[in-house]
């Protein structure tokens, strides 16, 4: 029998993409997962829309939180109800390729790889491609990983049987390179990737993604509160990450001339 998957989703007033985003999942060559949606007290009618899936699909959960507490807390949720052999990630509005899972769980089968991640595509708030494809590293070391979060959360898949269960830190932003940050480091060895882009991310309009200066501030906050380090050591990352960002990882996105989902 096929290993499980289990899809971590947290929502928060998701109804404009969770039912996109819920069908890429339906749409899987992979077909033995479990998906795991963590409402975080949604106002819109993302509950309803996420209802509408679960009543005719029996591998599909809702956990509702009782109060807001943020995207770190509802992925650990979920990570803590999770089944599965391997955990991935996707978040509300991005989208998977329909064989995003099985190339990835057979790639990790054959290469004895702990922690997986795979190129993607960025679309717009609309779902209308912007011909940027991120390329992913062959190989990505600890080390390096610490420069820059080379792994889009949408893309990673980690094992639970070699790792255990690798939950977020509880920082505003960033948790997910501090969680596979965490994953790589407990692996002892480097993560892997599929070089295909098999996943579709979502730039939104104001997203902190899309603002440097809130990117260099939470960045910040990875070193010094999320790891621990000092004030001297952390700015002195800082320095490292805003060269490896701006003139090292930029040139991992090329511009791509045909979009296919």
């Amino acid at each position: 029998m096929k290993a499980l998957v289990s899809i971590i989703t947290p929502l928060y007033n998701s109804e404009a993409f969770i039912g996109e985003t819920i069908l890429s999942i339906l749409s899987q060559t992979y077909s033995n997962w479990e998906l795991l949606l963590i409402d975080d007290c949604s106002t819109d009618n993302t509950v309803g829309i996420a209802h509408s899936f679960i009543s005719e699909n029996k591998n599909i959960t809702l956990i509702k939180n009782e109060i807001n507490q943020g995207a770190a807390v509802s992925r650990n949720k979920g990570i803590m109800a999770a089944k599965g052999d391997y955990i991935a990630f996707l978040d509300a509005d991005d989208l998977w390729k329909p064989q995003k899972l099985e190339k990835q769980i057979v790639f990790m089968q054959n290469q004895d790889c702990d922690v997986c991640f795979c190129s993607y595509e960025q679309i717009d708030e609309y779902g209308k491609p912007l011909n940027k494809l991120v390329k992913a590293l062959p190989t990505l070391s600890y080390k390096k990983y610490l420069k820059s979060n080379y792994i889009g959360n949408l893309t990673g898949v980690y094992s639970v049987k070699a790792l255990g269960k690798i939950t977020s830190p509880n920082l505003r932003k960033r948790q997910d390179w501090l969680l596979w940050l965490n994953a790589i480091k407990a692996s002892g060895k480097s993560a892997k990737s599929v070089q295909e882009s098999l996943a579709l991310y979502r730039v939104r309009e104001n997203s902190m993604s899309s603002n440097k200066v809130e990117l260099l501030k939470h960045n910040y906050w990875v070193y010094k509160k999320g790891l621990g380090f000092s004030t001297i050591k952390s700015i002195y990352c800082m320095l490292i990450f805003i060269w490896e960002h701006f003139f090292v990882k930029s040139k991992q996105t090329v511009t791509i001339t045909q979009h296919t989902k």
